[in-house]
């Protein structure tokens, strides 16, 4: 079984979010899967196996199978066209946990069509502001995976340093914490934790930016948008709000290929 580690929403190796894509030669349960995703210790481990009319594709942190991962997806695409398992003009088609997904290149970018994810407003724990050392949001939010919180600028948002032992207690996915972009070249940024999934901070994350997409279209009255995750790897999205859809457009590229023999 063919293994790639992708660097997706990068256009540069050791940037954007590391994902493991491992090409399945047959099906396999999800005790295998999540072992994989163990020994991997990447924030995500896709699996593709090809099916009549697109791929089955599943993802697996270190810990647990997860609904929905942008960057998996981004990488998983991005290894179908490089490895020539999908001719470049045509759209690659996911079933996942989350319904039909798909991508689609355009130019050295690639576009991922997602359910968006709104969120509504949400008191939150006493334990979440604490652990992350938030003392004033602007807002707090909650939606089927995540808190959102808002904070007063980027600044704020680069200087997070949350307590991840903390955060683990709280019952959820994630948290994304976001401020409007400084920089004239973004429209706003985020960060993600997600130490109650296995992972302390994401470098970048796509389903984030389902909620982050209409969040930001409501306040800032557009639906296209330029987007930067602040993690220590960073990463950049374009996004652009299509109805009850996010459309999610990154870069990748593949940093090594390898062979699975279990």
């Amino acid at each position: 079984m063919r293994l790639l580690q992708i660097d997706a929403f990068t256009d540069q190796p050791f940037r954007g979010n590391p994902a493991a894509v491992c090409l399945l030669d047959r099906e396999r349960d999800a005790e295998w899967m999540q072992n994989v995703g163990k020994e991997m210790n990447l924030s995500e481990t896709a699996f593709l196996l090809p099916r009549a009319d697109g791929w089955s594709l599943r993802w697996f942190t270190p810990a647990v199978e997860v609904d929905l991962c942008g960057h998996a997806t981004l990488a998983s695409a991005h290894a179908l066209w490089e490895e020539r398992l999908l001719p470049p003009g045509e759209t690659a088609r996911f079933h996942t946990r989350s319904g039909l997904l798909t991508a689609k290149k355009a130019g050295d970018w690639i576009e991922l069509d997602f359910p968006a994810t709104r969120e509504q407003k949400s008191e939150p724990p006493a334990a979440l502001l604490e652990a992350l050392g938030i003392a004033s949001p602007r807002y707090v939010g909650r939606n089927k995976f995540d808190y959102i919180i808002e904070v007063a600028s980027e600044d704020e948002v680069r200087r997070l340093s949350p307590n991840h032992a903390a955060l683990r207690q709280i019952p959820m996915r994630g948290v994304i914490v976001t401020s409007r972009a400084s920089n004239g070249n973004y429209d706003f940024v985020s960060r993600f934790f997600a130490p109650g999934s296995g992972i302390d901070e994401d470098p970048v994350t796509g389903s984030a930016h389902c909620c982050l997409t209409p969040y930001w279209s409501e306040r800032l009255k557009k639906n296209e948008f330029n987007a930067y995750q602040a993690s220590p790897r960073g990463g950049v999205l374009r996004v652009r709000l299509d109805g009850d859809r996010v459309k999610l457009a990154g870069r990748a590229v593949t940093v090594l290929r390898g062979e699975l023999t279990v």
